[in-house]
């Protein structure tokens, strides 16, 4: 059966975990530590009041974190009473899967791509170039399941890495990341053909991935390898918070 996006909301706390997380009446509220909106935002576990809102707000002040919500399936009402507070909405997020077996049908060519835990240093520079730096690498030291990250090259030099982790039978690849001079040669799709292959190697029944609604590329490249929309989320932030 294909996961739902109930499951992989799941998968998404697992294989890219928070720092902390605790209660704070029907939310669960998320301490990131810099490791990006994912891991900071809370979430509803119930039915939501307008003074719930106000104390989880309090509470996320006091983390030093902006006001910042993830709405899921099913919190539309949750939705709407951060809209008439004035919340905006931010990064409008696709969730992809597919069987790894429907992903992993061509290796990629021989020095392409390699798996490798730890992340090389060439790895970490990499990802410092797009934005992903000490925050999020903490990010994947917490992942506690089955966890690789993949090194790629092109025309013999470093062309990009990806992160990818287990968690219920899922893989999932988060911070997957091209050198700008080495894109539009096909190095993403090699990293989710490689990640399909490490999943079904470590017992992983689907491979799945998250990415901004708008960005394109990486849509059609998800689709074209024959994964499945199967749900969204997006984020509302206050406005003094934005920046």
């Amino acid at each position: 059966m294909m996961p739902d996006a109930t499951r992989l909301y799941d998968v998404i706390d697992g294989t890219w975990p928070t720092a902390e997380a605790r209660q704070q009446g029907p939310f669960l509220l998320r301490r990131g530590d810099g490791g990006g909106q994912r891991v900071s935002a809370a979430t509803a576990m119930g039915p939501v009041a307008a003074a719930d809102i106000d104390a989880a707000e309090i509470a996320i002040q006091a983390m030093n974190q902006p006001r910042l919500f993830q709405i899921r399936e099913g919190d539309a009402a949750l939705d709407r009473m951060l809209a008439e507070r004035g919340y905006a909405v931010v990064d409008p997020v696709n969730l992809y899967v597919a069987p790894v077996q429907g992903v992993a049908t061509r290796r990629p060519p021989p020095v392409t791509a390699f798996c490798v835990w730890e992340p090389l240093a060439i790895q970490i520079d990499i990802w410092a170039k797009g934005g992903i730096g000490p925050g999020r690498l903490a990010v994947m030291q917490r992942a506690k399941g089955p966890k690789t990250s993949i090194l790629g090259r092109l025309n013999d030099h470093p062309g990009g890495t990806a992160f990818v982790a287990i968690h219920d039978g899922i893989a999932m690849v988060h911070a997957l990341e091209v050198l700008p001079h080495q894109r539009k040669q096909g190095m993403a799709g090699w990293f989710m053909r490689m990640a399909a292959f490490w999943a079904q190697d470590n017992g992983a029944s689907h491979l799945a991935v998250v990415c901004t609604q708008a960005n394109i590329g990486a849509n059609t490249l998800y689709a074209s390898l024959g994964m499945a929309l199967v749900g969204q989320y997006h984020y509302r932030k206050h406005p003094d918070d934005m920046e």
